[in-house]
């Protein structure tokens, strides 16, 4: 049975962002559409802090209308097209302070009927173990792009807490020199739905 969860208040998002990218794992991203709820404990998460980082759209403090929204504070979410992916990210760090976590990887948790037709013809461990993939599970689109995360219909709120949890590089940012080889990406040791 579906029922609505109590979204994290917004300091939960105020900490420092690589913090932020570890306590988020675990938590329960949630998004309600007219054909019903879609949840999924996040998994593996990617912090990505900002202008000194040469892997971050804000690095150099690029400052575009795709980025507008990492200037804001934190708890709300940065949405961008990659081929033909949404990608969600959490922005972190304070105002003016371009930061931000993806969200790399859900356990699939409610609305498995809604996640397998809108992931046609995919196995379960493979609707949501990518953070192109997990967008698309949940029906998450640009749309909801500069939404915070405290309210429906997007919204981040409690799951349960990891018992493990590793780091190492971050993926598909080969062309970042040094920024390749920082261990900020974060995920749940064991968990199947990790994205590789």
């Amino acid at each position: 049975m579906n029922q609505a969860h109590e979204p994290l208040p917004l300091e939960f998002y105020n900490k420092p962002t690589i913090e932020l990218a570890q306590s988020l794992l675990g938590c329960l991203l949630v998004k309600e559409t007219e054909e019903g709820l879609a949840s999924g404990y996040i998994v593996e998460t990617e912090a990505y802090k900002g202008p000194g980082d040469r892997a971050a759209h804000s690095y150099g403090n690029r400052r575009t209308k795709r980025t507008e929204i990492m200037y804001h504070e934190a708890g709300v979410v940065y949405t961008y097209t990659m081929h033909t992916h949404t990608l969600i990210n959490v922005v972190s760090g304070e105002a003016d302070e371009p930061e931000a976590v993806l969200i790399r990887a859900l356990e699939p948790h409610e609305g498995l009927a809604l996640m397998e037709k809108r992931r046609i013809g995919k196995k379960p461990r493979d609707w949501t173990n990518g953070p192109g993939k997990l967008t698309k599970a949940l029906s998450i689109t640009m749309n909801d792009y500069g939404r915070t995360l405290t309210a429906p219909p997007l919204y981040i709120a409690k799951g349960y807490e990891p018992q493990d949890i590793l780091s190492g590089p971050r993926i598909g940012i080969d062309n970042s020199g040094e920024a390749r080889e920082y261990p900020w990406r974060f995920w749940i040791k064991g968990n199947r739905y990790v994205s590789r």
